[in-house]
């Protein structure tokens, strides 16, 4: 990857570090001619490295890197830059589509006449595969092998794929299934803080900095990596060294002061932190915390913080580098040549940050004094429904009533089994994802809960399904050493695998006579888990209302098995001899964790376990390897299909049109999230993408997730707008993805309806509310909304990875002006659309005239916003895409 400009300000300096000397782009020499940028935010300042490192005069000019300074002046600004992350984290799920297109462009560029080895990641890119392991068996030693074996069943195409890729791209790593979630990879392997490259026989020293195919990339902004997710459409360009375009952001300071009590984790503080964000405002901004208080967090619970950006809605949430980050490096096996070189570089530039740093200028502040934070929850479905711990039982009954269940104490039978099951009770308690289990305190914690239990003899309730999904192998080594894993092993959380579990919908299924009862009942049961998201049907299709908690509390509540009772001021549970047991009889101090953590963790844990990151498992070292510069695409895979996104394409740029005589495909409500758009979780036997899988043989059984089909389109693209708890307001009295087709008045699958109306070459358009595709970065939310033949999306207000990855794909973003709605347009879904004034010319953030043909046969003309933002935009809309635009960019080369 290129990484030096025409260097215009010629601030290229030599930065001597011990007996190495390392070139770096000097923003002191800089301030010298644009100003003072010591008071900058320590995100913005890690931009101007970027833009000072980069200028060419074109993608990046001097009036870009003017324009950063000059933020100072309205700590805000409507300046586009181009901006280029040093490297791309991906995981399995998102990967893996990304990794079929870059084979797909391969192909494209061999039919076009080119050379397939143009396409090649040209910035470093690491997918870990972490997402694939589900929770098939649970609460036994075996547990762990058995999921293990079946996820290398299961995914057995996918993973040939992958080595294809590995073997065959440059610049391209994989760390094998079984190693950990990629966000702690990341944190405890790959970031560096500051990264180094050659050109021309010198080595440059730059910020660590990246971009990640899922949303939690952001939590590597603890380690002082400014980093966040982008859909794999994005990240693919990024690879393919594509600037990130983005407008210069708003950065909101977070100032945090004191210290957490006693018994508060560092889970209670995330959730308070996201609640208030997300009170605050912060969608499309960058946070960066500071004050006094930063002082008493451990790297971990900046990491922590840090994971959960997407949950309060801020493109990052960073932590600049100090002691505290060059202590966690040293801990976790970072060379002393790489401690030397972060330290002297982070002081040299301004990047460092103590008690003597000066306080940067902010867009706006919001201030948190932590020894206010409470114990607390987020559910029943969006992380920033912060509950506190003392009231959760008396807010579940609001729950329930707005389930229509208040008051309904019915106890209903189990086929099989000698207990009931009631409205509220806990089916699900997971230690699970990547925000809790980078964090030793409260894994600590949560092993000295079930210690404690079961030196009393408690057990977890029957109907609760337990599980353990650690970040990384380093966590079973120190709860082992800690002689903590008997215990949490005696209460059902035994080892299920290494990645993201329950979290993202890899729950397993619940137990068939539970399934059973909850279903025919129509129960809400609850779950309860350490993790970041807890959107409607992702847990689990049986459950109903998702709380996240601290992993401490996740072992309370399985022990309690109800959510009805407050385990903060009641029993939980009794012993053999009927002795009541409250939570303050088994919750540890903080100076218990701290004695466990300093006898149990040593930085020989992790410099044994990613000796060799790269190798696997026998099991993973048995896959086959397929050689070759372009994949040998297998028409039988259910798996791994090519994609039709570049089939028939030339180097010659099509005229965009306007849209004409579109129906609607979707018309939505507010707050839809990518999760409801995305394919996610289990494929249903009875939906399009089941009734694929049947026609091409695949029993039920073998129906995996959406997200380990994530390669093949035809799947991919039938569960698109199929989730459950989907309300298309198409199709009133309907849940999941159904949809009435114009003009017959026929309800249909969503899948089958877009088809109809390609074969009569209709374009559609999809209509909805606020915060339209809040959630994780899922370029199939983009993906399959194209395939489906969607030509644009017409909504209030967009999230921002969302918005981009539309484009991305060619589909065109609208936003209704202040005043138009659904609702104030009397929209249902029997409308024609004409979208005009995109033909030829187009620009950022352009006025679009949308002409409404209602059912009655009268029209409505309103004006509406192109949510194209940049001039880059514009050229991947107009080429139908980014990765079209590449293409034919290296193609002409």
């Amino acid at each position: 990857m290129t990484t030096i400009g025409k260097d215009t300000l010629k601030t290229r300096r030599t930065l001597k570090v011990g007996d190495k000397e390392y070139d770096y782009f000097s923003l002191k020499a800089a301030a010298d001619q644009i100003g003072d940028v010591s008071r900058l935010p320590f995100t913005l300042k890690v931009l101007l490295e970027n833009l000072l490192r980069f200028e060419d005069g074109t993608s990046v000019t001097t009036a870009d890197i003017q324009a950063l300074a000059d933020w100072q002046k309205k700590r805000r600004s409507d300046h586009e830059i181009a901006y280029r992350p040093a490297r791309v984290l991906m995981q399995d799920f998102t990967g893996v589509p990304a990794v079929v297109d870059l084979a797909a462009m391969r192909a494209a560029m061999a039919e076009m006449g080119g050379d397939p080895e143009k396409i090649n990641p040209l910035a470093q890119c690491d997918l870990v595969i972490d997402h694939s392991v589900m929770v098939d068996k649970f609460g036994t030693p075996q547990s762990f092998k058995q999921n293990v074996d079946l996820e290398m069943a299961r995914n057995a195409e996918r993973y040939e794929f992958l080595k294809w890729g590995q073997n065959s791209l440059d610049n391209f790593n994989a760390v094998p299934p079984g190693t950990g979630i990629c966000h702690q990879v990341n944190l405890e392997y790959i970031a560096k803080a500051v990264w180094t490259s050659e050109e021309g026989g010198r080595t440059i020293a730059y910020p660590d900095t990246c971009v990640g195919t899922d949303s939690h990339t952001t939590m590597i902004n603890g380690l002082a990596v400014l980093g966040w997710g982008v859909g794999g459409i994005e990240a693919e360009a990024a690879m393919l060294g594509q600037p990130v375009s983005m407008l210069i952001p708003e950065v909101v300071g977070f100032k945090l002061t004191g210290r957490l009590l006693e018994g508060i984790t560092a889970t209670d503080l995330v959730l308070t932190v996201v609640q208030m964000l997300r009170e605050k405002g912060v969608v499309g901004k960058f946070v960066e915390f500071y004050g006094d208080g930063l002082d008493e967090l451990t790297l971990a619970d900046q990491a922590t913080i840090a994971n959960m950006g997407p949950e309060y809605g801020a493109t990052c949430g960073f932590f600049p580098i100090s002691q505290r980050t060059l202590d966690y490096m040293n801990f976790t096996g970072r060379d002393a040549d790489t401690l030397a070189l972060v330290e002297a570089y982070a002081k040299e530039q301004g990047l460092w940050r103590d008690a003597k740093s000066p306080e940067p200028v902010f867009t706006d502040t919001l201030e948190l004094d932590i020894s206010t934070v409470k114990p607390s929850l987020a559910g029943p479905k969006r992380p920033q429904d912060r509950v506190e711990l003392a009231v959760a039982a008396e807010a579940f009954e609001d729950v329930l009533e707005s389930f229509g269940k208040k008051g309904d104490d019915t106890d209903y039978k189990v086929d099989g089994e000698d207990y009931t099951l009631n409205h509220g009770d806990v089916c699900i308690a997971a230690i699970t994802s990547c925000t809790n289990t980078s964090n030793p305190d409260v894994l600590v914690a949560a092993g000295l809960v079930a210690k404690k239990a079961n030196k009393l003899g408690l057990k977890r309730k029957p109907w609760v399904k337990t599980s353990l999904a650690p970040g990384s192998q380093v966590v079973t080594d120190y709860l082992d050493k800690a002689g903590l894993t008997e215990h949490l092993n005696a209460l059902g959380f035994n080892l299920v695998g290494y990645g993201c579990t329950t979290c993202i919908g890899n729950s397993g299924p619940l137990d068939p006579p539970i399934s059973k009862a909850i279903n025919e009942n129509n129960m809400v049961c609850t779950s309860v888990l350490s993790g970041n998201r807890n959107f409607e049907g992702r847990v689990s299709q049986d459950i109903k209302a998702n709380y996240l908690a601290s992993p401490p509390l996740v072992v309370a509540y399985a022990l309690a098995g109800s959510m009805k009772i407050n385990v903060a001021k009641d029993p939980i549970a009794q012993t053999a001899d009927g002795r009541d047991v409250y939570l303050k009889d088994l919750w540890p101090s903080n100076a218990e964790v701290k004695a466990e953590i300093e006898k149990a963790l040593t930085r020989e844990m992790f410099i044994e376990r990613y000796a060799n990151v790269f190798e696997g498992t026998p099991e993973w070292q048995a896959v086959p390897v397929t050689e070759g510069k372009t994949y040998v695409w297998n028409d039988k895979s259910t798996y791994i299909q090519h994609p039709p996104y570049f089939q028939g394409m030339s180097t010659d740029v099509a005229p965009t049109r306007n849209i004409i005589g579109a129906r609607p495909l979707a018309l939505l409500g507010d707050s839809i999230t990518t999760d409801h758009i995305s394919p996610a979780g289990a494929i249903k036997f009875d939906s399009p993408a089941g009734q694929y899988l049947q026609s091409k043989g695949v029993a039920k059984a073998d129906f995996n997730s959406y997200g380990s089909r994530r390669g093949n389109h035809e799947v991919m693209m039938r569960g698109t707008f199929a989730n459950i708890r989907l309300k298309n307001l198409m199709a009133p009295g309907t849940e999941g993805g159904w949809t009435t087709h114009q003009p017959s008045g026929d309800v249909m699958s969503i899948f089958d309806a877009a088809m109809k109306y390609q074969e009569t070459g209709t374009p559609l358009v999809v209509v909805g509310g606020k915060e339209y595709g809040t959630g994780s970065s899922r370029d199939w939310a983009a993906k399959g909304t194209i395939l489906l033949g969607v030509k644009a999306v017409l909504v209030e207000s967009f999230e921002r990875i969302h918005r981009s990855n539309l484009v991305g794909m060619g589909v065109l973003p609208l936003q209704f002006k202040e005043g138009d709605s659904r609702e104030s347009l009397g929209l249902k879904g029997t409308e024609v659309f004409d979208i005009t004034g995109i033909e030829g010319t187009i620009k950022p953030r352009q006025d679009v005239a949308v002409t409404i043909h209602y059912e009655d046969g009268t029209s409505k003309s309103i004006t509406v916003m192109s949510r194209i933002d940049t001039d880059d935009e514009v050229s991947y809309y107009q080429h139908g895409g980014i990765l079209h635009y590449v293409l034919r960019r290296l193609a002409a080369e």
